[in-house]
């Protein structure tokens, strides 16, 4: 695309170059007390992983005491924090989850 200044003489337009926003896991934190199945709920409920995948990660927050649901926008993984600390805090379970920038 070109523009014509003033002076009659073609200017170039520069294209535009966006750099995609960063990116944010979402990590759900072990604790002795939140059960195994709920955690597995979580994953798929909010994360629509499959029973196979989110036991997996269950699995991974067990024994590595922390494991990673997804990757997102910031706003994304922002809002999957909260809707799963609300859901957890409403069927009295600890599990905590967080996001930090990938």
């Amino acid at each position: 695309m070109t523009t014509k200044n003033d002076d009659g003489v073609e200017l170039a337009k520069a294209p535009t170059r966006l750099k995609p926003p960063p990116l944010y896991k979402v990590m759900l934190l072990n604790d002795d007390f939140t059960p195994m199945d709920f955690v597995v709920i979580v994953l798929q409920q909010f994360f629509s992983k499959d029973r196979e995948q989110a036991t997996r990660i269950m699995l991974k927050v067990h024994t590595e005491g922390k494991g990673v649901c997804g990757v997102y926008p910031k706003d994304i993984a922002a809002t999957k924090v909260d809707q799963v600390i609300e859901f957890a805090r409403q069927h009295q379970h600890p599990l905590q989850c967080v996001m930090e920038e990938n």
